[in-house]
C-alpha cells in the first residue's frame, strides 16, 4: 500500500506540465508583442524624426521583452528537466550549455540574475522619464529599493549555492577540487 501511494507522488510531477506548456503560450505572446514593437520602431524610425529618448525607450522595451523571454526559457527548460523528467537531448548541438550542469540552486540564482537585468531595464526606463510629472520622487526611490532587494537576494542566494557547494565534490573532477572552488563552467553560469 505505501508502496502504491509513493509511486502515485512520484507520478503526481506530471502535473506541473500543464503550467509548463502554459509558459510556452506566454513565451508566444512575448514574441507577438516583440513583434508588434519591432514595427512600431521601424515605422517611428523611418517614417518620421522621433526623438532620441523615444527610441531608446522602445529599444530598452525590446531588450525587456528579450530578457522576459530568456526567462520564461530558463523556467520552461530548466524546470521541466529539473522537477518532471530529463529531457534526454544529451549531445544534441542545439542544447543550451547551461542545462548541462542545472539543478534546482543553480536555476534559482539564474533566475534571480535575470530578474535583476529586467528590473535593471524598468529602472532605466523610470530613469529616462523622470522628468515626467508622471513619475514622483517617491516611486523612484520606491522602485530603486525594490531594485536593490532583487540584488541583494540574488547575491544571498549565489553565497547560499556557493557555501552548499562546498560540502560536495563537484561532478566530474573525482572530488578533486578543493570545498568552496567553483569550476569554470559552474562560475560562466
Amino acid at each position: 500500500m505505501l508502496g502504491r501511494v509513493g509511486y502515485v507522488m512520484f507520478l503526481s510531477r506530471w502535473i506541473q506540465v500543464p503550467l509548463y506548456l502554459g509558459l510556452i503560450v506566454a513565451q508566444v505572446v512575448y514574441v507577438w508583442r516583440f513583434l508588434a514593437e519591432l514595427l512600431h520602431l521601424a515605422h517611428l524610425g523611418f517614417g518620421g524624426h522621433p526623438p532620441e529618448t523615444t527610441v531608446m525607450l522602445i529599444v530598452l522595451g525590446l531588450v525587456d521583452v528579450v530578457m522576459i523571454s530568456n526567462l520564461l526559457i530558463m523556467v520552461i527548460i530548466g524546470g521541466y528537466e529539473t522537477f518532471v523528467s530529463r529531457l534526454r537531448i544529451e549531445g544534441h548541438p542545439d542544447q543550451p550549455q547551461w542545462l548541462s550542469h542545472v539543478n534546482a540552486n543553480v536555476l534559482k540564482v539564474k533566475l534571480a540574475m535575470a530578474i535583476i537585468g529586467i528590473s535593471s531595464i524598468h529602472l532605466l526606463q523610470i530613469f529616462i522619464n523622470a522628468a515626467r510629472p508622471t513619475i514622483t520622487d517617491r516611486e523612484l526611490i520606491w522602485k530603486t529599493l525594490i531594485h536593490l532587494t532583487f540584488v541583494v537576494s540574488a547575491l544571498a542566494l549565489a553565497a547560499i549555492d556557493r557555501i552548499m557547494e562546498g560540502g560536495r565534490p563537484q561532478q566530474g573532477t573525482g572530488g578533486a577540487e578543493r570545498p568552496g572552488q567553483l569550476q569554470p563552467e559552474r562560475m560562466a553560469a
